[in-house]
Formats: C-alpha cells, structure tokens, sequence
C-alpha cells in the first residue's frame, strides 16, 4: 500500500472530516472507559483514528473498527504501564496512583458518569458501545468475542444497576 497524498482528493478530505466531527465525542467517551486517564484516553483515540486512516484505501472505516482498534490500543498501553510499575518497584521507586478521582459534585452528568463508572467493566463496555457507540449487540458480540447473548444480557444487567443510582435524578 503506497503513502497517501494529503490533496489527493479533496472530497475524501471533507468526508474525514465530517466523520471526525460527528464520531469523535462518541470515540472519546468509549477510549476514556478504557483506559486510565484522560491524557491515555486521547493518546489511544489518536492512535486509533491514525491507524485507521492508514488502513483505509477508500472512505472512512467502519466504526466497530475504530472502536475495536481503540480497544486494542488501551490494552496495549495498560500491559505497558503496568509493566514498568512493576520494573519502578523491583528499582525501588515508589507507586504512583494510576486513578485519580477527581469528580465535582453537583451536576447531573458528573452524577451521571460516577454511576457509570462505578459498574463492573465489562458491563460498562458493553453499555457505553451500545448506547453511545450505537452500535447492535452482534456488532458489540463481535467486537467483545462474545456471545450475542451475553452482550445483550450485560446491557441489561448495566441498565438495571444504574436504575437506583439515577432515580434520584428524575424531577
């Protein structure tokens, strides 16, 4: 596959960009559940996104792709830095703390994403591609390599959790 050529076509361009422009909150929020930190949660999505244009000959790549990358990526990266905080201590450094929670209180989405974080990952994966993902559940089962059942169970199971959390909010 040869380099591409930035002004080779100014419509493949535009179309990237109007695909960035609506997918990419979508993209964050699922790199921000998968990975430790803001900052990884964009190194990863930019990664992702990178990756992806490289790999595409023509349009832009299917989103289960980007999303599936994205979650490669954020292994990848957490095996990493889990990695070297074992060599920091064999050394003898001290620990870093690799979560900080520094949530503001009042609004509803600060309420909102601390009820979301606080359910087990898998059914938080499974929650965030579905709801803000959009994506089906046989797209989830896949992507997950799981079955479609389980992908669908854990949704529910997510949804059903976070009912007693976020009836407080309602008027």
């Amino acid at each position: 596959m040869g380099k591409r050529n930035e002004q080779s076509d100014p419509d493949e361009s535009l179309r990237w960009r109007r695909w960035i422009d609506e997918c990419a909150n979508v993209f964050l929020l699922y790199a921000r559940q998968q990975t430790r930190c803001e900052s990884d949660a964009q190194d990863v999505l930019q990664e992702a996104l990178v990756e992806a244009w490289t790999k595409t000959t023509g349009g832009v790549p299917p989103n289960a792709v980007v999303f599936a990358t994205i979650r490669r990526r954020a292994i990848d990266l957490g095996r990493s830095k889990d990695r070297r905080a074992r060599r920091e201590i064999q050394a003898g450094a001290e620990r870093e703390s690799w979560f900080v929670c520094d949530v503001a209180a009042a609004d509803t989405s600060d309420h909102i994403r601390r009820a979301i974080a606080m359910l087990p990952h898998d059914l938080r994966e499974v929650l965030v591609l579905r709801v803000w993902g959009d994506l089906t559940f046989p797209a989830i089962a896949g992507l997950l390599s799981i079955p479609v059942a389980t992908a669908t169970s854990r949704y529910r199971y997510a949804v059903e959790r976070l009912k007693p959390d976020l009836a407080e909010l309602r008027p």
